[in-house]
């Protein structure tokens, strides 16, 4: 991909009366099924409701979890799919659908060979909360994966002519009379089009945008920050829904522990930088938990603390292994400081209880041993080098693995548990994968794994 690439939406004017699949959402798991449908010899579009392309996607950070790659390997890792199985099914309460999980591990490594011969190159490897082995790919370059792997995937649709539509509203799925799906209604330039379709992939991502949403299914989640783009409402958990499909585990939604709040726009700060070895510490310059504990854990920790939040310290050297720390200090998100002394002014924290926490943190990763919380990963390096940094963090709702019902093979499933026939769908608009809790790193390979399986599926579908 040249560095200069920008990609142009499809005029609107130039929208067909008919496509072979429909894809509905502009995020990873929508435009990897568009090229791996044109690979299969399809004829598909990228319809988003948004002006900009990327969904929730381009704003993932860490990286894409993948187990028996020759990444890992390289690194003297030996993994297995079984352990990324376990891992993830314990990460998520044991609630994740056994069927989906399996498909999901097991072809992990194959979506990392898929990216790889597109020449998006996952190389690099990190840690992310509740695995026990780097898992999370990402690229040499430690930069964000999220808008790598969109303004990669981007390109090479470009390169083969997929049209891609912004500003383009899907406001009803059509079936005929036998049930199957025969074609979508869409709002565009003020004006309503039916396209003709026999197949369709919902891609439309979660509902961590939506209060009308979360006040029906956790309403003590309402008035939460969300770390979602604002297009994330649930659009196609209603499409499904209106033509019978089952949502499940609608009452699963994840809370990211650590959120930067205290500027106008929310950012993430993504898991990598603990799994790199940053710590938190409360408003006493002291560490609460193990730092990479699961999601839903951690939260709970900070949430509990009388000021429910906390700051995520870390120095110099995880600053260079973790490329978005540049991008989160230039957005004035970051307090720095030549000593610990000077940082825990800036803090209002007791600078000998920030320095002893320091210490101790340090002899653990020394000695291998955490005696305070047992942490056993993103151990590699002390916290020594100067400068120091710090981020003021707290959870806000950031994920929900509640959505329709889909089977291995990404169609969607009625409330009666049969298929929809002509509809799959793939990413954050499913439901079951993740079960409670779902592990920094599995979103980006979910829309990759289910991306490429809705394609398949969808070709396989088309040629009966």
């Amino acid at each position: 991909m040249t560095e200069k690439f920008q990609f142009e939406p499809s005029e609107p004017a130039t929208l067909a009366d008919h496509y072979d699949l429909v894809i509905i959402g502009s995020g990873g798991a929508g435009l990897v099924s568009a090229l791996q449908a044109r690979e299969l010899g399809l004829h598909p579009v990228v319809l988003e409701k948004m002006p900009t392309l990327g969904g929730n996607t381009i704003k993932a950070s860490s990286g894409m979890n993948a187990a028996e790659t020759n990444v890992q390997l390289r690194q003297g890792i030996v993994d297995s799919f079984a352990e990324f199985y376990e891992e993830t099914f314990q990460g998520g309460g044991r609630l994740n659908d056994p069927a989906l999980l399996e498909y999901f591990t097991t072809h992990s490594g194959q979506a990392i060979d898929w990216l790889r011969l597109h020449g998006i190159f996952l190389n690099d490897l990190t840690l992310t909360g509740g695995m026990k082995k780097k898992r999370a790919h990402r690229p040499e370059s430690t930069a964000p994966v999220g808008a790598y792997l969109i303004n990669n995937l981007l390109w090479l649709l470009a390169q083969v002519k997929i049209p891609v539509y912004t500003n383009t509203r899907v406001t009803e799925l059509l079936k005929d009379e036998t049930g199957k799906i025969k074609g979508v209604k869409v709002e565009l330039l003020g004006s309503e089009k039916t396209l003709k379709t026999k197949a369709v992939v919902l891609a439309t991502g979660g509902f961590g945008a939506s209060k009308q949403l979360l006040k029906r299914y956790r309403p003590e989640l309402a008035e939460y920050q969300t770390t979602n783009q604002s297009g994330a409402t649930g659009d196609g958990i209603f499409l499904g829904a209106e033509i019978g499909a089952q949502p499940i585990q609608m009452e699963l939604v994840q809370i990211h522990p650590t959120v930067q709040q205290d500027t106008e726009k929310v950012f993430l700060i993504g898991e990598a930088v603990r799994g790199e070895g940053a710590i938190l510490v409360d408003q006493f310059g002291e560490r609460f938990t193990d730092e990479l504990g699961t999601r839903r854990v951690v939260s709970q920790k900070i949430t509990a603390l009388p000021e429910r939040s906390a700051y995520l310290i870390y120095d110099q050297a995880v600053k260079e292994r973790v490329k978005a720390l540049a991008f989160y200090e230039a957005k004035g998100l970051v307090l720095k400081a030549d000593t610990l002394t000077k940082l825990a002014a800036k803090l209002e924290l007791n600078a000998s209880a920030l320095e002893d926490t320091l210490r101790q943190w340090n002899t653990a990763v020394e000695t291998g041993v955490d005696v305070r919380f047992g942490r056993t990963t993103g151990m590699t390096h002390k916290l020594a080098q100067a400068p120091y940094y710090a981020i003021h963090v707290a959870p806000a709702v950031h994920y929900t693995m509640g959505g329709l019902h889909i089977d291995q093979k990404a169609r969607v499933l009625d409330r009666n548990g049969a298929v929809i026939p002509g509809l799959f769908a793939a990413g954050e608009v499913t439901g079951g994968l993740h079960g409670n809790n779902r592990i920094g790193g599995n979103s980006i390979a979910e829309t990759v794994v289910f991306g490429r399986q809705a394609a398949q599926q969808a070709a396989v579908y088309l040629e009966d």
